[in-house]
């Protein structure tokens, strides 16, 4: 039998938290996370972070369970998400994933190999020996400077496939889309949820949110995860909001640029995000502009899922 999954998704700062929370008491549902920065501990601030008291008694998982430091892949995220899920549905509960990374999400949606590929040996192990030595964050900036576009598809954690793609790219070729060639996975029937916003209304609060991290001690965080001996080359530092603030404390950057700067990539990000969800051709939108209050959006989704479901 396949299990409902409900996916609440939506570029960054879009307003996901608290209407997957309204709708997991409405369905009775737990949440689990797809978001690859919420996953590691002691990254708060930066991460926007779920806390206990906006969790309103909803159980969440996949949230604050990785330290910062231990390698983590999206093959490991579906393999602990679907061992959430079917705790959570054997108990008689529904299901809500939501987050904005679109690999999680299509590692749950779709039936992915994470492993396939025609290696070429040699270049593979050399390219291992250099992923050994230098760590995940040099051979994604490696990729992006050969395949820009095949970087922006593949998640920095999924160090398979950044070291696939080097071998695509090295070889004067370049990788398929992986979403055009997808089956989806037999164990779930998803019921797809995109939130968006106006574009320019999406980026204020994009914008205001950075301010209010700034507010809430971003600085003092990025300085505490330094001096636990977290590292600006570990994946977990390189997220949107820390690798900036590393450079600031290295000099790189003045605090203004910094700021600016994680300001101008969360609005790519959120653009990026949008042309990802666009793939999902069964996925129902919702224009949070087009409602008069919270209360009519909530009800909107939940009378949608309900019907879904």
């Amino acid at each position: 039998m396949t299990t409902p999954l409900i996916i609440l998704t939506g570029p960054t700062a879009v307003g996901k938290t608290d209407l997957s929370i309204q709708l997991a008491k409405a369905v009775d549902a737990e949440i689990v996370s797809a978001d690859s920065m919420q996953i590691y501990k002691y990254m708060d601030i930066g991460s926007a972070k779920v806390t206990e008291e906006e969790m309103q008694g909803v159980k969440h998982y996949l949230v604050d369970e990785i330290e910062p430091d231990m390698p983590f892949s999206v093959s490991e995220y579906k393999r602990m998400a679907e061992e959430y899920i079917d705790e959570i549905s054997s108990r008689g509960k529904n299901v809500i994933v939501t987050g904005g990374t679109g690999l999680y999400l299509n590692s749950l949606i779709y039936d992915m190999d994470f492993g396939k590929s025609d290696a070429n040996q040699e270049l593979r192990e050399e390219l291992n020996k250099e992923l050994e030595e230098n760590g995940p964050a040099y051979m994604y900036e490696k990729l992006v400077s050969l395949d820009k576009e095949a970087a922006e598809r593949i998640h920095p954690n999924n160090t398979k496939r950044v070291i696939r793609a080097i071998e695509v790219a090295m070889s004067g070729e370049k990788m398929n889309d992986f979403s055009k060639d997808l089956r989806y996975n037999k164990k779930y029937r998803p019921i797809i949820i995109v939130l968006n916003r106006d574009r320019q209304a999406l980026y204020d609060r994009i914008n205001l949110r950075v301010d209010i991290m700034l507010k809430n001690g971003l600085i003092e965080e990025v300085k505490g995860l330094l001096e636990k001996g977290y590292t600006k080359d570990m994946i977990s530092m390189q997220g949107i909001g820390y690798k900036e603030i590393i450079k600031y404390f290295d000099g790189e950057y003045t605090l203004d640029e910094a700021i600016e700067i994680i300001k101008r990539d969360s609005r790519r990000y959120a653009k990026r995000q949008l042309t990802w969800f666009r793939r999902y051709e069964d996925a129902k939108w919702f224009e949070i502009d087009k409602f008069d209050s919270v209360e009519e959006l909530k009800d909107a989704v939940v009378s949608y899922v309900k019907e879904m479901l």
